[in-house]
């Protein structure tokens, strides 16, 4: 949470190992039944909360108090909970919660438990963050009760494989070429022993999406709710529909933003990714092209990318190194640098985030490479916090079982790469730890294989969200009967729940105030339209930390 400018790759893919097997066949899914009932058998202990630690509120206040001082009211508690659920009275783990309680008068009308995506995203933060940007009426009404999964943030313990593996500059993506696959199999492979190294405890072992739906239902005993109100983004909507799954007859009321395909996990899911994230790159190319004036870096999208591309292939000749006066840390920004940063500009459709980078690579082609180098750079040294990638593969990898078969690999990535270059290979690598991953494999869930599937769903998509493509979102539609969904049309921003919308707002509502569902099946919306550049603002201003909104885009699905 320290900057805005995230490094970290794309969102997800695998490979396999040079000379594999070939893929096996696909797992049997996870059935509801036997697995909830014998996670039933724990019996969690009563919250207890307490005021969260200083630097905690601190941070909360930096954050959000500029929405709503929810840092004057923020709570904390730890839940103990099993590591392994086929076991409740052995290995204890501890899942750090937080409540932001309801500013009414008398009892809350609920509580909603959130979750931000990821996987490997914490959300002790997100649930301050939600009560912030709910309505007032919402925050009257509602206790928001957030948690850090296990394995991640202040929940102990806390995975960290390697904070010195993302020292830039790092070795380019390349594109499938040999030396670049020689040297990522060697990099990824050393990462994922790192891991198994690192864990102590087991946790590798039972850090799958199943272990996360028994420690929501854990947490909804220990709050003392009769029913799970929950609000999941991006993955959270997995995890909230994998609860669903098994647990149906607990689930109140459940709103999904950004939604998962059911049957995308996760390989597929990140060739989608690949495609999508090109197309809405190539649009916001287009964008920076359309407003020339201000940017200077060309007057077609044709331009705008010859200059992205050409600027990267300078960087991979020779990275730019940059030390800042005041804290005396070196960046660096190399190739690799340059696209996983850019990548948040695909994720984010708004003026901060869009404004923020094309005047930092408008800086950089007026000689300005310090405000570049703010923006755009990551630490030459060790010290990265690599605890949100490190349970993102936790989870990715042993969820379900991905293709062996590095050939396959290769010829899809390079097929991809051919018409969608922008994140293809930087995708493909992020995720090759799960190649050698130190921990076997799962089956997936089979998300809605139960009679009893609530049939009071909420869902909200984008058309053109590139992290959950609408496809996906579509599908998880129908198998959700009874679900209702509101679809932003044309919007490429990723969950669309308080991102300037009233009309989507609107809907959030009255779902949780009045439990109203949409009339219709599916329910449209308009976008919000392209941003313009502020007017009276120089480039250099609106770059660096201090420039992109303050809303950080975790890799991974969300």
């Amino acid at each position: 949470m320290k900057r805005i400018v995230v490094v970290a790759t794309a969102a997800g893919l695998g490979l396999t190992g040079l000379g594999a097997a070939s893929a096996p066949a696909a797992a049997s899914p996870v059935a509801p039944g036997a697995p909830a009932a014998k996670a039933a058998g724990f019996n969690p202990a009563a919250a207890k909360w307490h005021p969260c630690p200083a630097d905690f509120v601190q941070t909360v206040h930096s954050l959000y108090d500029g929405i709503y001082p929810v840092s004057k009211i923020i709570q904390c508690a730890e839940l103990q909970v099993p590591l392994d659920y086929a076991k409740p009275n052995g290995t204890k783990i501890t899942l750090q919660l937080t409540r932001t309680p309801h500013t009414g008068k008398g009892p809350a009308k609920g509580d909603i438990v959130v979750n931000p995506g990821g996987p490997g995203g914490g959300g002790a933060l997100f649930g301050p963050r939600v009560f912030a940007q709910n309505s007032a009426p919402m925050r009257e009404a509602y206790n928001v009760i957030g948690f850090d999964p296990r394995g991640v943030g202040m929940s102990v313990p806390a995975l960290t494989c390697d904070p010195n593996y993302t020292n830039a500059p790092r070795p380019d993506y390349g594109t499938g070429d040999r030396k670049s696959v020689a040297t990522w199999l060697r990099l990824t492979r050393g990462y994922a022993q790192a891991c198994g190294k690192a864990d102590t405890t087991g946790l590798l072992k039972h850090i799958k999406t199943i272990d996360s739906v028994r420690d929501v239902e854990s947490i909804r005993r220990a709050i003392g709710s009769r029913k799970l109100d929950y609000y999941g983004a991006s993955y959270g909507t997995y995890l909230g529909t994998a609860y669903a799954t098994l647990y149906p007859k607990n689930v109140g009321r459940m709103v999904l933003d950004g939604v998962v395909g059911p049957s995308d996990v996760w390989y597929d899911a990140n060739l989608k990714q690949d495609v999508a994230f090109d197309k809405n790159i190539e649009y916001y190319f287009g964008w920076i092209a359309r407003y020339d004036s201000v940017y200077h870096l060309g007057t077609t999208r044709k331009q705008v990318r010859d200059f992205f591309y050409g600027l990267r292939a300078e960087l991979k000749a020779k990275p730019l190194f940059h030390t800042d006066a005041e804290s005396g840390q070196t960046v660096a920004v190399g190739p690799n640098e340059l696209t996983d940063v850019l990548l948040n500009a695909g994720y984010r459709r708004s003026q901060g985030v869009w404004h923020g980078y094309a005047s930092a690579l408008a800086a950089y082609k007026a000689g300005d490479t310090a405000t570049f180098a703010l923006t755009f750079g990551s630490q030459t040294t060790g010290g990265a916090d690599d605890n949100g990638y490190a349970v993102y593969l936790g989870v990715q990898c042993t969820d379900v079982q991905w293709p062996l078969s590095w050939r396959k690999w290769q010829r899809d990535n390079e097929r991809i790469n051919r018409e969608h270059p922008f994140m293809t290979w930087s995708n493909a690598w992020y995720n090759a730890p799960c190649l050698s991953w130190p921990a076997k494999a799962g089956k997936p869930i089979e998300i809605g294989a139960t009679k009893d599937m609530p049939r009071n769903i909420l869902m909200f998509q984008s058309t053109h969200d590139a992290a959950t493509p609408y496809a996906g979102a579509r599908e998880m539609h129908r198998l959700l009967k009874g679900s209702r969904m509101v679809v932003q049309d044309g919007d490429r921003t990723h969950c669309i729940v308080h991102r300037g919308s009233a009309a989507v707002d609107a809907y959030f509502d009255a779902y949780f105030l009045r439990g109203e569902l949409p009339r219709n099946r599916t329910v449209h919306v308009p976008q919000l339209g392209d941003p313009t550049p502020p007017s009276g603002v120089s480039a250099k201003s609106l770059t660096g930390a201090g420039a992109l909104e303050n809303d950080i885009i975790r890799k991974g699905v969300r």
